[in-house]
């Protein structure tokens, strides 16, 4: 199950709207005939594309898979339940159940009845971090949305005049790049647009195809090749991203946070002092400090180049 969640968190930032599943067939003799990992655009699935390559071998095999194979119909191809009923596999081992209340235990069900062992919950950790923003949008409505921020030692993110080229250094900057390709969609406010004129694509030899969209958040004009949200509400709307990276500056940041729409945090800390200059972060609503804890747990920290990374996740009432 760890390599199948290893094979769907490549995925993430293609497979949208759908989910980045990742799929293995292991044989009676314990070797693997067919691996699958839901192709860009969303189709074929996961379990399609292994159970291809396994073809007669996957006769008595374990399918595993990070989500239960889906049971609605769909006129892009069958469903994976069929598919795998067809197959002769034997046994399935799913992560998670579908959320997706078209399927939401209705295809083990089906499987079951079949005749197929059904077993559920080996690597659902593992299966949930990798489709975490699919699983943020089943239950929230809106993308997983990260917020990208570098700044000082002493917490900003850019001199007096705006100047921020560059706080970080290189592998600090080559890891927000892998990070964007890992996204749907990328987000900046009309004040970084002005100053910076982003191009906000993926510039890592081999992965420059996986560029994510670029939005503006903005009420003013609409600007060609830009998809446009006036407010921070609008990522309701966004029913095709499962991943949205923010990358604005305070004013950008300050209005997600202060919504309460940002899941995880990407700080990149660079060994410098600024003094005065720019805050990353304006007024979010909080008036006593009691407020502020609790609410942002560490989940990362790594030395990139002479920076740091600090990875922070939202700590939800629903999650404890």
């Amino acid at each position: 199950m760890a390599e199948a969640a290893r094979l769907g968190a490549a995925a993430r930032g293609t497979t949208a709207p759908n989910p980045n599943v990742g799929c293995l067939i292991v044989a009676t003799d314990g070797g693997i005939v067919g691996r699958g990992v839901t192709a860009p655009g969303g189709r074929p699935h996961a379990e399609s594309i292994a159970l291809a390559l396994a073809g007669e071998r996957a006769k008595g095999a374990t399918l595993f898979t990070t989500l239960e194979p889906c049971n609605h119909r769909s006129e892009r191809g069958p469903t994976c339940t069929d598919l795998v009923l067809s197959s002769g596999v034997a046994t399935v081992v799913a992560a998670i159940e579908d959320p997706d209340e078209r399927t939401a235990g209705k295809g083990f069900a089906r499987l079951r009845a079949a005749g197929i062992e059904v077993r559920v919950g080996a690597g659902a950790e593992l299966a949930r971090d990798s489709m975490a923003g699919w699983l943020t949008r089943q239950a929230l409505g809106r993308p997983r949305i990260t917020l990208k921020l570098a700044l000082s030692i002493d917490g900003k993110i850019a001199l007096p005049s705006g100047e921020s080229k560059w706080i970080t250094g290189e592998d600090a900057r080559a890891h927000v790049h892998l990070e964007r390709t890992h996204c749907d969609m990328i987000l900046v406010g009309r004040g970084t647009l002005a100053a910076d004129r982003p191009r906000l694509d993926v510039r890592l030899p081999g992965l420059e195809e996986r560029s994510p969209r670029r939005a503006l958040l903005s009420r003013g004009d609409p600007v060609e090749g830009w998809e446009m949200l006036r407010s921070p509400a609008d990522v309701f709307r966004l029913h095709d991203v499962n991943d949205l990276l923010v990358e604005g500056g305070s004013a950008t940041a300050t209005a997600f946070l202060a919504e309460d729409l940002v899941d995880r945090i990407l700080l990149y800390r660079a060994p410098i002092i600024i003094g005065e200059g720019r805050q990353s972060v304006g007024y979010i609503g909080l008036d006593a400090i009691g407020d502020a804890h609790g609410r942002w747990e560490p989940r990362d920290g790594r030395q990139l180049g002479i920076d740091r990374l600090e990875v922070y996740e939202r700590v939800r009432p629903e999650e404890n």
